[in-house]
């Protein structure tokens, strides 16, 4: 079960993949994680892990399993009976600004069942996200 969502950004795709993948400090930008705390140090990497506080979410743990720097990350959480994996790409756009898509999937024996108790929230959870992105993002470019 996927769901994802994809979003534009007036802003250059460097800054808008600076932002993304400086994961400590996603809570300044979306209500949806209280806090992110690197597990490692260093700029985000294949290996890199992050323990992730989010309202209504146990609190998890993600491993970058994926990573093309500049355009592209995902990482994976793993729990009783489902892997959550999270995706993270930035794509230039003819012109300018920048193409976001954020997915996230559930699999494993219990992923179905996790995926459909969540689904209104992570629909929620990403428009937010996206939202928060393309505010950090253009406030910089405006500002």
């Amino acid at each position: 079960m996927e769901q994802s969502i994809t979003i534009d950004i007036a802003a250059p795709s460097e800054r808008v993949w600076e932002v993304l993948s400086d994961v400590e400090y996603w809570s300044e930008w979306t209500p949806t994680v209280t806090w992110v705390r690197r597990l490692d140090e260093g700029p985000l990497r294949t290996g890199s892990r992050a323990r992730i506080s989010q309202p209504r979410i146990p609190e998890t743990e993600y491993v970058v399993t994926e990573l093309e720097p500049g355009r592209s990350f995902t990482w994976v959480a793993t729990g009783p009976g489902v892997l959550t994996t999270a995706h993270h790409a930035v794509d230039p756009l003819p012109g300018g600004g920048a193409r976001v898509r954020l997915s996230v999937s559930q699999s494993g024996w219990l992923g179905s069942v996790v995926g459909r108790f969540y689904r209104g929230l992570t629909d929620r959870y990403l428009a937010n996200e996206a939202n928060g992105l393309k505010a950090r993002c253009e406030e910089t470019i405006a500002g």
